[in-house]
Formats: structure tokens, sequence, C-alpha cells
């Protein structure tokens, strides 16, 4: 991946399209900041399928299930009077 200036883009544009076209990402900097990414046409444009393509994440096989809460028993403590025992043992 080629890291290039604003200027340097602008004097060798038709040289850094063509890497594009060969499948190479170019970062854009103004100043040292990345400001832009030149990606060839098709490619992952989300973090995502970025990560994905490159192996550094691995896709989930089924979709998550968020289990059911349990509901509490009837007249079990709240939870804010279970830390108010617990920090007053502390003191």
């Amino acid at each position: 991946m080629a890291r290039i200036g604003i200027r340097e883009l602008r004097q060798h544009a038709s040289r850094y399209i063509e890497q594009v076209r060969q499948g190479e990402t170019i970062q854009v900097t103004d100043n040292g900041t990345l400001v832009a990414e030149l990606i060839p046409v098709g490619e992952a444009r989300s973090a995502r399928e970025r990560l994905l393509r490159d192996g550094q994440l691995i896709a989930a096989q089924r979709p998550f299930q968020i289990p059911t809460p349990i509901a509490a028993k009837v007249g079990s403590p709240s939870n804010a009077h279970i830390l108010d025992e617990l920090r007053s043992e502390r003191f």
C-alpha cells in the first residue's frame, strides 16, 4: 500500500491510477494527515469488508442470539440493595 501526498498524486496521477487498476490501494495525505484512499472498483469499501478480505476478521458462522434475560424472583433484593450491603461491609 503506497502513501503519497496530494502534490505527488497531482504530478503523477496516471502512474498511481495504473497502480490502482492493478489492485493496489493508494493512501493520499495532506500535510501528513490521511485524507483519502484510492481503491480499485469493486474493492471492499467498509472496514469490515477490508478486514474480512485481509483475513484479519473471521465472519460469524451463524447469527448471534442474545439470551433471554432471567426474571428476578418475587421478593428477591434489588441490585441496588445488594450493592449497598456490600459497600457497607467494607466501611
